[in-house]
């Protein structure tokens, strides 16, 4: 599914002026957009998901305009279907494993566990949190965290999944082993994914379409020497 990017946006914090100013395409199943901190990576993918409007440009997914400046389009974020796994999973800390998974389904069954779908128990067993259904996050480690917010994402079934640096938090074991699990997930799932990271293992290891970012614009589009062994999309 060919995503296409190319936007404009001049942000301001105080005395600094950031200019995000970038254009990129990509068909393939994992799409890396990697950068120091600050290079204009999270704005991207708030830009995509609709978090973020441009002031110029187009983004859009499979052929679909999500945004477009010129034409006035500019799609709510609800209705781009896409998925966000934020930095910190973003879960509901008064809510159970079972609730948070849920809620991407239907309000009522994260209110009322009995209703929730075979289909959130599907994914709560192939990430391997049945057992902790009941528990909340704040009882779970970081990589069981990873994986109900990624369960959560699935959910609703996307057409895209974005995730902001989702190994930033743990530590170099358990990385490469969500690592492996995330590009198992992505293969059953059979949803693309564009992944940000500053740490060129994250790129060795997930391969497909690396874009390179720095001070708001892309300095090198490549494709991973192993992009192969990941598959890719076309459009």
């Amino acid at each position: 599914m060919r995503l296409e990017v190319a936007i404009e946006k001049t942000l301001r914090a105080r005395e600094r002026e950031f200019r995000l100013d970038l254009e990129f395409a990509s068909d393939a199943d994992v799409t890396v957009l990697f950068g120091p901190s600050g290079a204009g990576k999270t704005q991207t993918l708030y830009a995509i998901a609709g978090l973020m409007r441009p002031e110029r440009g187009r983004i859009a997914l499979g052929g679909r305009t999500l945004f477009d400046a010129a034409q006035r389009i500019d799609l709510p974020a609800r209705a781009r279907d896409i998925g966000y796994v934020f930095q910190d999973y973003a879960l509901f800390p008064h809510l159970s494993v079972l609730q948070n998974v849920a809620f991407a389904t239907s309000r009522s069954s994260m209110f009322n566990p009995r209703a929730a779908t075979a289909e959130v128990y599907e994914l709560l067993a192939r990430f391997a949190l049945g057992k902790l259904a009941a528990s909340h996050p704040h009882q779970l480690s970081g990589g069981q965290r990873q994986r109900v917010a990624l369960a959560r994402a699935l959910a609703a079934k996307p057409r895209l999944l974005l995730l902001d640096e989702p190994f930033a938090a743990l530590d170099a074991p358990l990385r490469a082993r969500l690592r492996e699990e995330l590009l198992a997930a992505r293969a059953r799932s059979d949803v693309p994914m564009v992944v940000i990271t500053h740490d060129p293992e994250d790129v060795a290891a997930l391969g497909g379409q690396v874009i390179a970012l720095e001070s708001g614009r892309v300095v090198e589009l490549r494709m991973h020497p192993d992009a192969d062994d990941h598959g890719s999309r076309e459009s």
